[in-house]
């Protein structure tokens, strides 16, 4: 018998999640049916959309079940294999999540390319639904021009360094990011291609918003909500467009969400703010990849990782990201 290592939810958190909210469980796998596939995981994700799914309430998504296993992001090598197609050693992704063994028919996996020199893990990450997010919402969502000045909140997290450089070989004519230390600041200048940046602990967001785009911004990716979107509808030219991607600042709050204030430069202004889930696009993945690799190979896209080991840390992994704890994508390794 194989044993999988599994985090499951077990409680709904109120506010903040804490370790109460999990349990670590073992469970023996059965052999393998016909046309099933066993995956030992090398990266598992997390990702703040899973703090939404916590809840039950309606939403895009189902909620997650109490008692069952976190579902999500996960890319690993086939250890055993009763489908055609799958054969021992292949890299597959699939979205059975927070495990360190995956089991199940093979309509739950894909069997994904080696890349020279890329970790597996990317394609949790740039080469899968965090960098496509960003390509979605820049260009097809807001409608990125050549020449737009465009300001992305949560710039140093996963989705956030992927939208600056997509906006930047795109064409934007100024790119600024907004993040919550100076070391990550430094990063989006220095690493990330953006040409201004600054920390929303420093100060109140529109006055530093007006500083980094004293000419106003015409795309606004949306990542934070709350203060950060209130600043750019204030912040935006006539005609401005928004890809409203989350709202972490409000996930963990208990206390109903205030809005903008201004809501009324929507109007005067003619802007346009719309909302988005990725699964809802899947059909412009081709031309991500397309672009995305080509981009990667010629070193024009850089990414980094924040990396947690081990399944049974999953839940700590999960927990610091949604305190701003990491630079790029959160993977656990396991």
């Amino acid at each position: 018998m194989t044993s999988s290592t599994q985090i499951q939810l077990v409680a709904r958190p109120t506010g903040w999640p804490t370790h109460d909210d999990f349990r670590t469980v073992q469970v023996e796998l059965p052999e393998l049916a016909p046309g099933q596939v066993r995956v030992r995981n090398e990266f598992v994700s997390v990702d703040p959309y899973m703090r939404g799914r916590m809840n039950d309430v309606k939403s895009y998504t189902p909620p997650y079940a109490l008692g069952e296993t976190m579902t999500g992001g996960a890319v690993g090598r086939v250890e055993a294999s009763t489908a055609e197609g799958f054969a021992v050693g292949d890299v597959v992704l699939h979205q059975l999540g927070w495990r360190d063994v995956s089991q199940a028919d093979a309509a739950a996996f894909r069997v994904v390319p080696e890349i020279p020199d890329v970790p597996l893990s990317a394609y949790l990450g740039i080469l899968g639904m965090t960098g496509l997010t960003a390509y979605v919402g820049l260009l097809e969502i807001a409608g990125l021009r050549e020449g737009d000045t465009v300001f992305v909140s949560g710039a140093a997290g996963a989705v956030g360094t992927a939208a600056g450089q997509i906006a930047r070989l795109k064409g934007a004519g100024r790119v600024v990011g907004s993040a919550g230390t100076p070391e990550k600041v430094a990063l989006l200048t220095e690493r990330y291609g953006y040409d201004a940046a600054f920390s929303y602990k420093d100060g109140p967001v529109a006055d530093q918003l007006a500083v980094a785009a004293p000419d106003g911004i015409d795309l606004y990716f949306d990542n934070v909500g709350g203060e950060h979107l209130e600043a750019a509808l204030g912040a935006f030219n006539d005609f401005g467009r928004a890809a409203l991607c989350g709202a972490i600042s409000q996930y963990n709050e208990t206390e109903p969400a205030v809005g903008p204030r201004n809501m009324g430069n929507m109007v005067t202004r003619s802007l346009m703010l719309k909302g988005f889930t990725i699964g809802n696009h899947l059909e412009h993945f081709p031309a991500f990849s397309r672009d995305m690799g080509a981009w990667l190979q010629a070193g024009e896209v850089v990414f980094d990782e924040t990396v947690v080991d081990g399944i049974e840390s999953s839940v700590d992994a999960f927990l610091d990201l949604m305190r701003g704890a990491n630079t790029g994508k959160m993977v656990v390794r396991v």
